[in-house]
């Protein structure tokens, strides 16, 4: 086996169920009659490992795509969200408005960048958002007082 430099079909079908599948596991490891020492010794393999990252990563990629396209939808929904008439769910949305550029930059965060990205964050909403927020926030604010 040290000179082999492939994956038999087997693990390639295995591979493939784990990643393409709605089979959990060991579901997939009783599927195809794989015992579960003969697996953790496939895992061990540097070949089966790779390829095994390789599908993680596509997984990663496809997840990343899937979250970009839609948060421009749940942003907008966002938005709508806070013209609503309950007052609670207003105060929710422009809250969680407000956090997503922290959220963001928090995540990018690197020390050098920290003053650069804060002031941006002031900037990425507009006047008519920002507009909306204040007078949701500044309604709510009357409601609680009386």
């Amino acid at each position: 086996m040290a000179g082999r430099k492939y994956l038999s079909q087997r693990q390639l079908t295995v591979l493939d169920d784990l990643f393409n599948s709605e089979l959990d596991e060991q579901a997939v490891l009783d599927k195809h009659k794989v015992r579960r020492s003969t697996y953790d010794r496939w895992l061990a393999d540097k070949i089966f490992a790779e390829r095994f990252k390789q599908y993680v990563n596509g997984l990663t990629r496809r997840s990343e795509l899937l979250m970009a396209k839609y948060s421009q939808l749940a942003a907008a929904k966002l938005v709508q969200l806070t013209g609503s008439e309950k007052a609670e769910t207003a105060r929710k949305a422009c809250l969680d408005i407000i956090s997503v550029p922290k959220i963001r930059a928090d995540k990018d965060e690197q020390p050098e960048k920290a003053p650069k990205e804060s002031s941006q964050q002031a900037e990425q909403l507009s006047d008519a958002t920002a507009s909306r927020l204040l007078t949701a926030l500044a309604e709510e604010k009357g409601e609680t007082l009386r």
